[in-house]
C-alpha cells in the first residue's frame, strides 16, 4: 500500500471514514481542512448539510425547517438520512471526514450499521476507502485553554478573527485591517461555553467511549501547535489503516 507523507503523496492510500470529535474551540475545523488538503476527501458537517438541504428545498430540508420553525430539535433519524445521502456521493468513495458527527451514541450506532453495510457491499480491496472501518480521532484541550480560546474570540464584520489572549489586535477592540469594531458573538460568552461543554459531555461523551471500546479511537493533544497536531493525526491514520487493511 502506497501512503501519503506530510509533504503530499500518492492517491493509492485510502484514508477511509475519519471522525473528528471534540468540544467547541478544540480545532476540529482547522484540522479537517488539513485532512482535506492531504487526502483529497470531503469534509462533511451536519450543520452544512442542514443548511444545504434547506436552501435546496429538498424533502429532508423542508421537514427539518418545519420542525425548527416550531422550536423543535431536528431528530437523529432526519440527520442520519442527510448524512447517508451525502455519503452516497462519488467524492466519498476513498473516504470522508465527519466533523461533529456523530454527536450522540444513537448516531454512532447508526453510523456503525451504515458502514458495516457498506463493507458488505464493497470489500476493502475494491479501492473504496469508504468501505473501511471508521476511525475516530478525539482532539483534547484542557478546559481553561478552551475557555480562553472561546471567550477571547473577537470578530470583525468582514469575518477576521482575533483573540484578546493569544492574537490581540494592535488597538483594543479594533480590526487591524479595516478599523472596524470587533464584536464578541453571543455564544462566545463564558456562560454559553459552559453550557455547550456540559452538553458535549452528556451527549457526545458516550459516543467517545463507544469508539474507545471498539479500539478504533485515539486521543490527540489539540493544545500543541497546529502543525504538530496535524502531524500526529496523519501518523495515527496511517498506523490504524496499516493494521486494519
Amino acid at each position: 500500500m502506497t501512503s501519503h507523507t506530510s509533504d503530499g503523496g500518492s492517491v493509492d492510500f485510502l484514508p477511509g471514514p475519519i471522525l473528528l470529535i471534540g468540544p467547541p474551540g478544540v480545532g476540529k475545523g482547522t484540522q479537517a481542512k488539513m485532512l482535506v488538503e492531504q487526502f483529497g476527501i470531503p469534509q462533511i458537517s451536519t450543520g452544512d448539510l442542514l443548511r444545504e438541504h434547506r436552501q435546496r428545498r429538498t424533502e429532508l430540508g423542508m421537514l427539518a425547517e418545519s420542525l425548527m420553525s416550531q422550536g423543535e430539535l431536528v431528530p437523529d433519524d432526519l440527520v442520519n438520512d442527510m448524512v447517508a445521502d451525502r455519503l452516497a456521493q462519488p467524492d466519498c468513495e476513498r473516504g470522508y471526514i465527519l466533523d461533529g458527527f456523530p454527536r450522540t451514541l444513537p448516531q454512532a450506532d447508526w453510523l456503525d450499521r451504515y458502514t458495516a453495510a457498506d463493507r458488505v457491499k464493497e470489500s476493502a480491496s475494491s479501492g473504496r476507502g469508504a468501505s473501511l472501518a471508521v476511525y475516530a480521532l478525539s482532539l483534547v484541550v484542557p478546559h481553561d485553554e478552551l475557555l480562553r480560546r472561546i471567550t477571547g474570540r473577537r470578530i470583525s464584520p468582514a469575518g477576521r478573527i482575533y483573540n484578546i489572549y493569544t492574537n490581540p489586535p494592535e488597538v483594543e477592540g479594533v480590526c487591524d485591517v479595516d478599523g472596524s469594531r470587533l464584536e464578541q458573538r453571543s455564544d462566545d460568552t463564558e456562560a454559553a461555553f459552559e453550557k455547550r461543554m456540559q452538553e458535549f459531555s452528556q451527549k457526545t461523551g458516550p459516543a467517545i467511549e463507544h469508539y474507545r471500546a471498539l479500539g478504533s479511537f485515539i486521543e490527540v493533544d489539540g493544545s500543541a501547535p497546529v502543525a504538530q497536531v496535524t502531524k500526529a493525526i496523519f501518523a495515527a491514520i496511517h498506523a490504524f489503516r496499516a493494521v486494519v487493511t
